[in-house]
């Protein structure tokens, strides 16, 4: 998953991050309304976990920080725009009226702090899971995606994927049968200073296929849209 941290404690941030990494996740992080705005606009993410209390940028004027800073406003814009994108509030706040007003300008989860970062990653697969409309374990053919242990399975032999075909397959697996657009993809496998080029996806695609050849799953390509992975055509 490509996943925006919006936090502003740069300690906790950065242990988010790591975590979230090692468990095999794209990650942006932002420390405050104006970064994460950019960011939120220009990236399409998987999934938002979004700090409420966050500091103003200096040139804000005083009588514009608090709203500014109040991460509920970057939440309410992202909703009013129409961007869908699973968010979990993450914050310090604990009292009934404040998680009511995070559920209302449009979270999907509320997880107070302290929290445990195992949680967090669960209940991020949770919200994507439920947005996409698909399960922890995937099937098609004999190609097989667990979600908990973040693995891939050819008849129930583990497959060995760099990390952006396993990127890759990751997003045509979620869920198996949609289409995924091109320029999305691309844009989710890259950085900010490294953007994935139509030829480097290409040549994941083709790698892909070689690998999925055997499995009854197949990637086919849309021609000016994207791809799909759909079950092999057995002929007759």
């Amino acid at each position: 998953m490509r996943i925006l941290l919006v936090e502003d404690d740069s300690v906790l941030r950065e242990v988010m991050k790591r975590s979230l990494e090692m468990a095999g996740h794209r990650v942006d992080a932002a420390s405050n309304v104006q970064d994460a705005r950019h960011l939120w606009e220009v990236q399409p993410f998987d999934a938002v976990l979004l700090d409420l209390n966050l500091p103003a940028q200096a040139s804000i004027t005083q009588r514009h920080a608090v709203e500014a800073a109040n991460g509920l406003v970057l939440l309410r814009e992202a909703r009013a725009r129409g961007d869908s994108t699973p968010v979990l509030v993450l914050t310090a706040r604990n009292r009934t009226e404040e998680r009511i007003d995070g559920l209302d300008a449009g979270a999907d989860d509320y997880l107070g702090k302290p929290f445990d970062l195992a949680e967090v990653e669960a209940r991020l697969r949770a919200l994507v899971r439920r947005s996409r409309g698909t399960e922890d374990l995937v099937v098609l053919g004999q190609l097989e995606l667990d979600r908990r242990a973040r693995r891939f399975s050819i008849a129930g032999k583990l497959m060995d994927l760099p990390a952006r075909e396993f990127e890759v397959l990751w997003e045509l697996m979620t869920p198996p049968g949609h289409v995924v657009n091109k320029r999305s993809l691309s844009d989710k496998l890259s950085g900010f200073d490294d953007s994935l080029g139509d030829n480097a996806l290409e040549a994941f695609i083709s790698r892909l296929r070689k690998k999925l050849v055997g499995s009854g799953a197949a990637i086919r390509t849309l021609r000016g849209i994207g791809y799909l992975l759909e079950a092999e055509s057995t002929g007759t």
